[in-house]
């Protein structure tokens, strides 16, 4: 195959389509079950012009979680950006959360615990996400929708907890998302709220039980 200048706009274009090519995969089978191989195949190109691209696997999957996260942000934003208070937020959130979830295999979650370079940059996606959390919160209670004696930054822990607690006792093998979000984060959430948020909660909780 012919060599691939490293500026070009056809390498560019090309790692772009390996990412959502492999981004795709390993989504839908969990990242360990897709071989550079089977990505490179995908896109009837060599593994060789993989590798030339990312290097190694850890690579690509650390290029692939960084586009996709910074892509449902850039998403997130755009839903949210005519809401007009914290609990039309939530919704959004809920919704988007719910059908990522379905979309995804939880083995592609479990497997990024294999890649240091991931998990370092998730974590710190999660420490600036806490931080979000508690300007949601200041802003859920100077709209009256949470109690005003909440501490901001022992309950963003407290969500945060809630996820990894989710994740290190795999209980997506027992329950559904929706089970997970009715019984661990809307109890919670219902704890926050005044009863002007209680009544929105409920608007946001009851048709999805339906």
């Amino acid at each position: 195959m012919q060599e691939i200048n490293t500026f070009s706009p056809y390498r560019r274009q090309l790692k772009t389509k390996i990412i959502e090519t492999a981004m795709k995969a390993f989504r839908t089978q969990g990242v360990r079950k897709i071989r550079m191989d089977d990505i490179a195949d995908e896109l009837s190109i060599s593994k060789r012009t993989v590798y030339e691209i990312f290097g190694t696997k850890e690579q690509l999957v650390f290029e692939c979680v960084k586009k996709y996260t910074e892509r449902e942000r850039s998403k997130l934003a755009e839903l949210t950006v005519h809401c007009s208070n914290v609990m039309e937020i939530l919704l959004i959130i809920y919704r988007r959360r719910i059908e990522d979830t379905k979309r995804t295999n939880l083995l592609f979650y479990l497997d990024l615990r294999r890649y240091s370079s991931v998990m370092q940059f998730l974590k710190e996606k999660s420490e600036h996400n806490r931080e979000l959390c508690q300007q949601f919160i200041k802003r859920g209670i100077e709209e009256g929708y949470f109690r005003t004696n909440l501490d901001y930054q022992l309950t963003s822990l407290i969500f945060d907890a809630l996820g990894h607690y989710f994740m290190d006792n795999q209980l997506y093998e027992r329950y559904s998302i929706e089970e997970i979000y009715h019984n661990l984060v809307f109890v919670s959430l219902r704890g926050m709220c005044t009863e002007k948020g209680l009544a929105e909660l409920e608007r946001i909780v009851s048709p999805s039980q339906s």
